[in-house]
């Protein structure tokens, strides 16, 4: 039996007990596990899943990769990205969250 490719050549990579789609997903949330035991981050979540609410109603969601606080109280959402993986679709979602009152923006990392 052939292996089938993934949409985006990624390589599913586990770490940790968790399946990332990506080996550079994988790798961040490594380094992100290693600021939060050394203190620099707290809250570290996976896969944060935001409603999408256009006029009132919810149309979508939008998952992203990790979602944690900093030193100063902030909550950060990041989502791992490379050129293939920033889809009109993803770029939809990513603008209507900056509308939100206050914006949820998107910390991307290549």
């Amino acid at each position: 039996m052939m292996k089938r490719r993934t949409k985006y050549n990624n390589k599913i990579t586990s770490f940790d007990g968790f399946t990332f789609d990506s080996k550079k997903e994988a790798n961040r949330y490594f380094e992100l596990k290693m600021l939060q035991a050394g203190g620099e981050i707290s809250n570290l979540e996976l896969q944060p899943k935001i409603p999408l609410i256009v006029n009132g109603c919810q149309i979508a969601n939008y998952v992203g990769d990790f979602r944690y606080k900093t030193l100063d109280g902030e909550t950060v959402i990041e989502d791992v990205k490379s050129p293939a993986t920033k889809t009109p679709i993803y770029n939809l979602k990513k603008k209507i969250l900056a509308t939100y009152n206050p914006p949820v923006l998107i910390k991307e990392v290549f």
